[in-house]
């Protein structure tokens, strides 16, 4: 375990004094500043030693990974993978520059040891973005780097698929797979491109895209969808066979929720947003085992939503996910959970 894991306790009772979103950016900041010093990087090293999964036709380190939404701009991605990761997912980043919604928009209920947030794809767009990437070593030792991409909340939904092009060609020299983030609800008729039609036309087009892309740079980059949590049966075994025609190549279940119910009467729970941590597990657990059930295989699952313990990780996989990722549990329990989550799956 990292000296950083050990010393989190008394470093999160600081962070937590503070606004969520302002303690975010400070975690960051200094996650950077500990990675780019000679002297301070072993306190972050993590050596997880687990089994080695196929996912996606990726060879991961081991099975857990950290979810996108935690390093929107790839500012952090050495740091971050140094914590003990098989993969990290970075983003989601837009063409353009946003500023996101308004402020305050991330908020902690501890007592679910939950988050609930409202970011709207804040990021500093596809450039900066580019840079970050391009500088990370990550990939150059061995590691699986996923990359984010949505569309800008002021591109009308009907010309989304625009935004989701250039994201893809933007970053697909530079990624080991790329996400498809069409499942945040925090981008205004986001979510909409979940279902019939729109899903059907948006998968054609990039999988056109990235056809022409595989044969100009000479590789073939897997190709994953996020999707929600919120979702009925119906839904949901839709959307599996409409991934597997268009032959996705994973999908992952699942992002924040919009329900309370896990939460209701806790304080900040009637924050407008996405809802994260434990009270989206067992959404996300129906989810999985029914995409299970209908991809057969054909598509991978990558399982995320309030895993905070390795049993829960465990539980991801048995109903039919891959490999997992978390994010808001390592908020709640640092940077121990990745050790913990990567041993309880190499334990089975």
């Amino acid at each position: 375990m990292s000296l950083l894991s050990t010393l989190y306790p008394l470093t999160r009772r600081a962070l937590f004094s503070l606004d969520a979103e302002t303690a975010h950016e400070l975690t960051l900041r200094n996650l950077a500043r500990l990675q780019r010093c000679q002297l301070t990087r072993p306190l972050l090293e993590q050596r997880c030693a687990g089994k080695p999964v196929e996912l996606m036709g990726l060879t991961l380190r081991n099975g857990v990974g950290l979810a996108a939404g935690l390093d929107k701009n790839g500012a952090c991605i050495d740091a971050l993978g140094a914590l003990g990761f098989g993969f990290v997912e970075v983003g989601t980043v837009t063409p353009r520059p946003q500023p996101g919604n308004p402020k305050p928009r991330m908020f902690r209920l501890p007592q679910g040891q939950a988050l609930i947030n409202r970011m709207g794809f804040n990021n500093e767009g596809l450039d900066v973005f580019l840079q970050n990437v391009q500088r990370s070593t990550w990939r150059q030792h061995g590691g699986i780097l996923g990359l984010n991409i949505g569309k800008n909340a002021d591109t009308p939904v009907e010309r989304a698929v625009d935004d989701y092009l250039l994201g893809l060609e933007g970053v697909y020299p530079h990624a080991d797979y790329v996400t498809v983030n069409i499942s945040s609800p925090n981008t205004k008729n986001l979510r909409s491109l979940q279902s019939g039609d729109a899903l059907d036309a948006l998968l054609a087009a990039l999988q056109e895209k990235r056809q022409a892309l595989a044969d100009r740079h000479g590789r073939n980059v897997p190709l994953a969808v996020k999707i929600a949590p919120d979702l009925s049966t119906e839904e949901v075994d839709a959307i599996a066979e409409t991934l597997l025609r268009h032959r996705v190549d994973g999908v992952i279940a699942t992002n924040t929720t919009l329900s309370r119910s896990a939460v209701e009467g806790q304080p900040h729970a009637q924050e407008a947003g996405g809802l994260s941590g434990p009270p989206v597990h067992e959404l996300s657990l129906e989810v999985i085992r029914r995409l299970h059930g209908r991809l057969a295989g054909g598509c991978a699952i990558i399982g995320v939503g309030g895993i905070d313990s390795g049993k829960r990780a465990q539980e991801k996989i048995a109903a039919g996910a891959q490999a997992v990722q978390i994010y808001t549990g390592m908020i709640y329990r640092g940077p121990g959970l990745v050790q913990e989550c990567v041993q309880a799956l190499q334990q089975g």
